[in-house]
């Protein structure tokens, strides 16, 4: 395949405002958005908003057997990054004196028998022990599967629907991972509990809830909550699933499919100027009060996970403190990065073939810390299960 490289730079108003000269060029972005096609993506969009201004470059090809090249403000699958956003919105709830973050969940969605001692912090912080419905894989190589989202069985069935009460009650039909608090373990399933949470005391959808509190207030304008809608606005570059059917390899087209799989575990679609806006707004303290985004940044001690947030250190020294979180699903991956005040932000989108074997995943660990050095100065230290792409995590 025949190396595609681009640069496009934001709207002439979006400089001014920025200060920014139109063709303003930093060869080592560009470089590091290549390197990442050349490592077997197929496309790489990206944005670093920084103390130089504004910089927005794609790499490689928007979808294969083509030249063209990835749109540098497409549309594309967040995975996990949704989780980002319900946080936001669960939290805005507090503020609101609607939800108390020490609650016991079972006080507002009482019809799934959860355990009193499960409170709402411990949804967002991935303590609460729930089974992960998307399976659970264990230290010992045990792994405990859950709903079908890999292979062909996915593939064959991309178009279900699951309704996310469904997705809860598969997860609660299996054994808890550990005692709620005692313990920290990624689980899709805490998330849409969250969703559940709000659709509860709001009365109103999530969609709607997302649009009041975040969509709107922002401009978020390229922000979508699909539901159960496959389809993905334009522009957008394409994702693929690679399988094996009667012994023999076959890659589909599944940038369509129906997200209502992973529910608010990942089912967002967004741009990389919306995911800027929104990361650099919400430490900025533009959605919440203080105390609850200073909540929101406590890490968790064994892993450094917040409340819907990463919290890493970075830097050659590891003395700079990084808010991410990362998100793949199905041939897409998503990186947001955030210094705590949101003034410097990474985001970026990969397209790529995905597959049951996570092919990919370590060079998109190599990727992630490749720009990270390049915006943050250095790599992120212990950053692993910040950095998967579409995996068991997201």
């Amino acid at each position: 395949m025949e190396k595609k490289t681009t640069e496009n730079f934001s709207s002439s108003e979006n400089m001014k405002e920025k200060g920014i000269a139109a063709g303003q060029d930093r060869p080592e972005l560009q470089k590091a958005i290549q390197e990442i096609v050349d490592s077997g993506f197929l496309g790489v969009q990206l944005r670093v908003n920084d103390e130089q201004g504004e910089w927005v470059g794609s790499a490689g090809v928007s979808r294969l057997g083509e030249e063209a090249k990835p749109p540098t403000n497409g549309h594309f699958r967040i995975g996990s990054n949704t989780k980002t956003f319900t946080a936001t919105v669960v939290l805005q709830l507090v503020a609101e004196g609607r939800i108390g973050l020490d609650d016991s969940v079972i006080d507002y969605l009482p019809e799934f028998g959860l355990d009193r001692r499960i409170t709402v912090r411990m949804l967002l912080q991935h303590t609460s022990g729930v089974f992960n419905f998307t399976g659970e894989y264990y230290e010992d190589g045990t792994v405990v599967p859950g709903i079908p989202w890999q292979g062909q069985e996915w593939v064959d069935n991309r178009f279900k629907t699951y309704r996310p009460e469904e997705l809860v009650r598969l997860a609660l039909s299996k054994p808890a991972r550990f005692e709620p608090g005692t313990d920290w373990s990624y689980s899709n399933t805490n998330y849409v509990l969250a969703r559940l949470l709000i659709e509860k005391v709001t009365g109103r959808s999530l969609a709607e809830e997302m649009q009041r509190l975040i969509l709107e207030p922002l401009g978020l304008s390229g922000t979508v909550v699909p539901d159960t809608q496959p389809e993905i606005p334009e522009p957008h570059a394409h994702a693929y699933y690679r399988y094996e059917e009667a012994g023999e390899q076959k890659t589909v087209d599944v940038t369509r499919q129906n997200p209502s799989w992973i529910s608010t575990g990942g089912d967002m679609i967004s741009t990389t100027q919306d995911l800027h806006t929104f990361i650099s707004a919400l430490m900025g303290g533009k959605l919440l009060p203080a105390p609850l985004l200073a909540e929101m940044c406590k890490p968790y001690p064994k892993i450094g996970y917040g409340l819907g947030v990463f919290v890493q250190n970075a830097g050659p020294n590891g003395d700079v403190t990084i808010i991410t979180h990362n998100g793949g699903i199905s041939g897409y991956a998503a990186l947001m990065y955030s210094t705590p005040d949101g003034s410097k932000t990474l985001t970026a989108s990969l397209n790529y073939v995905d597959d049951v074997a996570m092919s990919l995943a370590v060079a998109f660990q190599k990727a992630t810390q490749r720009l990270l050095e390049e915006v943050f100065g250095g790599g992120l230290a212990g950053s692993a299960n910040a950095t998967e792409p579409a995996s068991k995590q997201d």
